[in-house]
């Protein structure tokens, strides 16, 4: 066996030797375009050459450029294919020869199969890509494979959907279409290439970009600005759009640059013309461009211009020529209107005079004035007037008439003896004219006439005279002359006489003054009043005076220092240049009383005064207020003085403030003469109230006051100042009322219902006999309960009277009861019931000086005594405080009774006291009527104690008693309560009358302690 072997592998060796054999590596060949790749070709045996052929089946030489061959030893070769291009794809053979001609050329060869391949290769696919808001776009993005790639297109990373979005579309090409693009489709795309067979992909990111046109809008698409006043005009345009357009402006078709004339902002919307003039009026024109285009819009500039008079002159005429006619030409835009004035007058176009001599005419911008029938009182100056909605120029104009001399003044001059006197001779004339004064047809001043002068002035020449005798009073002739012609006219010097007597019409006394209305005299004397004198005395002594400037509507004039209470005669007079008219007829008056207020302490005892001794001075009275004047938020009030107290006011002191506020505003001080206050900055729609006080030496009055309210804001709208309410203050006011008399219903129902009183108890009483629903029921069950409680209780009788009762401390006896009173006890809460004790008193009257002074001796615990009184009549003094020993008991005007809400009134007739005398008795206080008041029964049941009485009467009731019951039915009116202050009796009244038809009483044990150890009987 290893003999065979060995034979078969010798064979074999020598087989090979014999033979070549050739392998190329790699064996198959796939090249990218541009790529380069090198083939290693192996020969077994003995191999002279090596050699490559191309696919076409030339020798592959090594001076060739794209492929190289290279010999690397006996038994290699190597094929490089530089940059391979698609021509470069086919068979390449590689050979090898072993060169042996002995033995016989043998050669082997072996082929590689080389393919070339195009790589996904983006050949134009840009980024950005732009495109125009609403164009079609075309996304380019050309992509170059073998075999041809799949493109898939992405966006915001999801792959674009064509079948749900038909805007978007794949082209042939690749390309995706979006149709109508819009801005919100900008954004990153991805183009994706595939080359499934390879697993080849590549992509490229590409932005798209959109633009937008621009949008312009102009702020004001008319702009009006005025010319020649240096001012300068705004025209501005607001452009959008992306990218961000920028703006021109252009005017003419000529682009405006920032420079004299024009200024533009950092991103021209604003364009400022300068120093505007009437050539810069037109339309200008402002451009935004971006890529996406340009838009445009135009501004107008309207230029106006202000009124300006151009023509205007002067004019002279003669009077009595038949016209004048003054031009006045005036320019602006728009076209002013011309108007005329003269003095006061204004003439407008079309307008003339009522007698129709001045006519205004006017055409375009000239205006003319014709004046027909020149008088002298046309000249003068002449205003010439051209408006319009701009502004307005005013120009004057002087039209210069001639006419001969008009002489003016007053016709009569009064004088006297020795008074010098001047005649005027007021003289208008043009050209000016020369005066000369005659008298009696000779020229003044004459030789034998020293007491007369001449002074001359512009326009007057005066004539100075001093009488010397009535020779010199007189006609006196003034003659004034010019080219125009002449004119003279006769002047009177009269005697001048005294002023009649004025009229006394009115005095009106005070204290210590008096003010005295008269009329003026019926004759001046020809020469103005100076003085007016006033004289006055007590009949039979001597007259004292006083003079008072005359001024202008002097009508009173007030007189001092006179006494209190005292008659007086009083007569006037007028004094002018010439002396001291006749005295008027004496008018008798007499002056008021002085009122007096003084304090006496309780230890004093107070001496009767005469009226006699009494100081005649006192504090005045207070003044009395008035609105005079409103305007806005300012006050005109008018202040009346009063009484002076005997001595002058000095002056009067003002305060006021708002009657929201606690704080007053500073206090005004103001003269003695002063007869108003003017309150200023005051708040609108504000109530107010001020005090005003009248000083004099002995001190202050009292304040007199006013109240009122500020017109309401003018710049306040009414619904918001009224606070959205339609309803005024009667609608408001009356709903209250309304509100107020069904609640009084109400509470009158209920107590009508619960406790058995009120208007309604009175009504079933009076009208229907009932003594309403359960009264007699809830009597019976009080009473037993009452019985149960306190068996040591004398039995309630119950007595009714049925006829008017005038209560007196003095009168009637006890009453007996009857077959109708019930014997029952008190009820279980009389403990917390006291009864009621009708107190009736007589009031004292006080009428004179003295007894006042007496009351108060008689109540030495009271404070002061407070007394005002006249120097001639006795005046009623108030009561003093009533002492709780040995004063009087309180007096009321009304029956006095406190009451439980159903049972009427219970007095105590028992003869036996329940309650040992007090040693400390207490003040009488009031007992009240039940009424339906904010307190309620509560109040009712308030315990009242026993009135000290040291007169020590018992109280009683008078009248026969019926079996009939009887509701009582009281006045609602509560008497005034001592409450130990001063109690003023108004009326002054000797005994209070208590008015009652038909009464009902009950009594119970009196449980309140009587002072005086006492009963009480009824």
């Amino acid at each position: 066996m290893l003999q065979i072997r060995d034979l078969i592998w010798g064979l074999l060796f020598i087989g090979c030797a014999a033979a070549i054999q050739v392998q190329i590596t790699p064996m198959v060949g796939e090249i990218s375009v541009g790529e380069s790749k090198f083939f290693l070709c192996e020969v077994v045996g003995d191999a002279k050459d090596i050699d490559w052929y191309a696919p076409s089946g030339e020798k592959i030489l090594p001076s060739r450029q794209d492929i190289f061959v290279s010999r690397n030893d006996e038994t290699t070769s190597t094929l490089t294919i530089y940059h391979a291009t698609v021509d470069s794809a086919g068979i390449y053979k590689c050979v090898a020869k072993n060169g042996d001609k002995e033995a016989g050329d043998k050669e082997a060869e072996a082929t590689v199969n080389v393919k070339i391949f195009q790589k996904i290769t983006f050949q134009n696919a840009p980024s950005p890509q732009e495109f125009n808001e609403g164009d079609d776009a075309d996304i380019v993005c050309d992509v170059t494979s073998s075999p041809p790639p799949a493109i898939y297109w992405k966006h915001k990373g999801q792959k674009v959907q064509f079948e749900k979005d038909v805007r978007f579309k794949i082209l042939p090409n690749g390309h995706m279409q979006i149709r109508g693009i819009k801005k919100a489709d900008e954004g990153m795309y991805n183009c994706e290439a595939r080359v499934m067979t390879r697993g080849e992909i590549d992509l490229r990111m590409i932005k798209v970009v959109v633009n937008v046109l621009p949008t312009i809008r102009a702020r004001q698409s008319d702009v009006n600005a005025t010319a020649d006043i240096s001012s300068s005009a705004l025209l501005a345009c607001d452009a959008d759009g992306f990218p961000e357009p920028t703006v021109t402006w252009t005017y003419n078709n000529v682009v405006l640059e920032t420079g004299d004339k024009y200024s533009l902002n950092e991103d021209g919307s604003e364009l400022v013309i300068k120093d505007v003039k009437k050539v810069d009026e037109g339309d200008y024109t402002c451009i935004a461009k971006n890529k996406a285009g340009e838009k445009a819009e135009e501004v107008s500039l309207n230029v106006f211009v202000q009124p300006k008079i151009t023509f205007l002159m002067n004019q002279t005429a003669s009077e009595f020529d038949e016209q004048v006619t003054l031009t006045c030409e005036a320019s602006g835009d728009p076209t002013p209107t011309i108007s005329w004035s003269f003095e006061n007058r204004v003439f407008s176009e079309g307008e003339q005079s009522l007698d129709r001599n001045i006519v205004v005419r006017s055409h375009a911008r000239v205006s003319s004035l014709t004046l027909k029938n020149i008088q002298f009182t046309y000249a003068g100056q002449y205003l010439c007037t051209a408006s319009n909605s701009i502004g307005q120029d005013n120009q004057h104009m002087h039209l210069d008439v001639r006419y001969a001399p008009k002489i003016l003044g007053s016709v009569a001059v009064y004088t006297w003896e020795g008074n010098p006197a001047n005649i005027s001779c007021e003289v208008k004339a043009h050209p000016g004219a020369s005066v000369v004064w005659f008298r009696d047809g000779l020229q003044l001043p004459s030789a034998n006439t020293t007491n007369m002068k001449i002074y001359s002035t512009q326009s007057t020449s005066y004539l100075e005279i001093t009488p010397d005798s009535q020779n010199d009073f007189g006609s006196y002739n003034c003659t004034a002359t010019n080219v125009m012609g002449s004119e003279s006219k006769e002047f009177l010097l009269i005697q001048a006489e005294v002023p009649s007597s004025p009229g006394i019409e009115l005095v009106e006394p005070f204290s210590s003054t008096a003010v005295v209305e008269f009329e003026e005299p019926d004759s001046i004397g020809g020469v103005p009043i100076i003085k007016y004198k006033v004289e006055w005395r007590m009949p039979g002594q001597e007259w004292t005076g006083m003079e008072y400037n005359a001024e202008d509507d002097l009508t009173k004039i007030t007189i001092v220092g006179l006494k209190p209470e005292t008659t007086y005669e009083i007569k006037m007079s007028a004094i002018n240049g010439k002396g001291e008219g006749e005295s008027s007829p004496a008018s008798t008056f007499k002056t008021e009383p002085v009122q007096y207020s003084f304090t006496i302490s309780p230890s004093e005892t107070p001496t009767p005064i005469a009226a006699t001794t009494m100081a005649f001075k006192g504090e005045p009275s207070a003044p009395v207020l008035g609105i005079m004047v409103q305007k806005g938020n300012t006050l005109k009030i008018n202040l009346i003085r009063q009484d002076d107290g005997g001595s002058p006011i000095m002056h009067f002191l003002v305060k006021y403030k708002a009657k929201h506020v606690s704080e007053w505003k500073p206090e005004i001080r103001l003269p003695a003469g002063s007869e108003y206050v003017v309150l200023n900055s005051l708040d609108w729609n504000t109530e107010y109230e001020i005090h005003v006080v009248a000083e004099n030496q002995q001190g202050k009055s009292e304040p007199g006051t006013l109240s009122f309210r500020t017109a309401a804001d003018p710049t306040t709208i009414p619904d918001a100042m009224d606070g959205g309410s339609g309803l005024g203050t009667g609608a408001i006011v009356g709903i209250l009322i309304v509100v107020f008399f069904l609640l009084l219903v109400g509470v009158d129902v209920t107590c009508y219902f619960l406790n058995k009183c009120g208007l309604l108890m009175c009504i079933a009483v009076n009208f229907c006999g009932k003594a309403g629903p359960g009264a007699k029921s809830k009597d019976i069950e009080e009473g037993k309960a009452a019985f149960t409680k306190d068996e040591s209780k004398e039995p309630i009788v119950e007595v009714r009277t049925e006829e008017e009762n005038t209560t007196n401390q003095e009168g009637g006896g006890p009453t007996e009861p009857n077959e109708t009173t019930p014997l029952t006890e008190p009820e279980p809460a009389a403990a917390d019931t006291t009864s009621t004790v009708v107190n009736l008193l007589p009031s004292t009257a006080t009428n004179s000086v003295a007894e006042s002074f007496s009351t108060a001796q008689s109540s030495p615990a009271s404070e002061s005594t407070t007394l005002t009184t006249s120097a001639s009549s006795p005046t009623k003094a108030a009561p003093a405080k009533s002492s709780p020993k040995n004063s009087p008991a309180v007096q009321s005007s009304s029956l006095k009774a406190n009451t439980q809400p159903d049972v009427g009134p219970l007095v105590d007739l028992s003869d036996t006291p329940k309650v040992p005398p007090s040693s400390n008795p207490t003040p009488s206080e009031p007992v009240s009527l039940p009424s339906t008041n904010a307190e309620g029964p509560q109040s009712q049941r308030d315990p009242v104690k026993a009135p000290d009485n040291t007169q020590n009467k018992d109280l009683q009731v008078d009248g026969p008693t019926k079996d009939a019951p009887i509701v009582l039915c009281t006045d609602s009116t509560t008497p005034a309560q001592n409450d130990g202050k001063t109690v003023k009796d108004d009326n002054t009244k000797g005994e209070t009358e208590v008015k009652n038809a038909t009464t009902e009483v009950k009594t119970v044990p009196n449980e309140a302690p009587q002072a005086n150890g006492n009963e009480s009987k009824a």
